[in-house]
């Protein structure tokens, strides 16, 4: 997950880990001899267009807009096609309210028509206040959450691991979050929820209350899903 800081120069940029207290939690019953947060990568405004989530400070919000208006204004003095110009008008719209693009609720078949538009505020925007500098580590766990990403969790006596993925995922989807074999091999995932884990005490007082639960590779994972996967080798 890229995430970009406009207009934050104080905060270094590169790969940072997204400390988590939930999975802190985890690791405090298995005590695993190693553990794994998150990782996110912290780019500037070169990686603006590219990035997952924006993040920046409420003064700089209208900056970012009339980046965006400006964007949209040149697109349209070349547009032809008329679908694609109605949708650049709703855009339009949504901008000079001084609000951002996104708030265009554009449909599915909408943003996929204007894919390639550079748009900064169509995707989610953090807006930070300054007091949230001084504890980033809450900023990149918003971020990520606000960005549309969950984690799941993987425990043991070797380590207990934070895995990324978009929400709304499948488990045969999230097994390749781990290795592209796991997701080739997918028998069923066996899942505990957080709640679950932590009230019970670890995976075998889990099993033993019954509340281990086996899914098949269509299911929906949840924020904090303990999970092993069974897959053939």
């Amino acid at each position: 997950m890229k995430i970009s800081l406009f207009s934050l120069p104080e905060i270094k940029l590169g790969k940072v880990n997204v400390k988590d207290s939930r999975l802190d939690e985890v690791d405090k019953i298995t005590k695993a001899k190693k553990k794994t947060y998150v990782q996110v990568d912290l780019v500037g405004e070169d990686g603006l267009y590219e990035s997952d989530t924006v993040v920046t400070l409420k003064d700089f919000r209208a900056d970012l807009i009339l980046k965006d208006l400006e964007f949209i204004e040149t697109r349209l003095s070349r547009i032809s096609e008329p679908a694609e110009k109605a949708i650049a008008e709703k855009i339009k719209a949504a901008l000079e309210k001084e609000e951002f693009a996104s708030a265009a609720a554009l449909d599915d078949a909408e943003k996929k028509a204007i894919a390639s538009y550079s748009l900064a505020t169509l995707k989610p925007v953090v807006i930070a206040e300054k007091d949230d500098l001084e504890n980033t580590d809450k900023l990149y766990f918003r971020a990520v959450a606000e960005g549309g990403f969950i984690s799941f969790f993987t425990t043991g006596e070797k380590e207990t691991r934070a895995w990324l993925i978009k929400k709304g995922v499948s488990a045969w989807e999230a097994a390749g979050a781990i290795h592209s074999d796991i997701q080739k091999g997918f028998i069923r995932a066996e899942i505990i929820s957080f709640n679950d884990f932590i009230q019970l005490g670890g995976e075998n007082a889990v099993k033993q209350a019954g509340k281990m639960r086996l899914e098949p590779k269509e299911y929906i994972m949840q924020d904090t899903d303990l999970v092993n996967f069974r897959f053939n080798k």
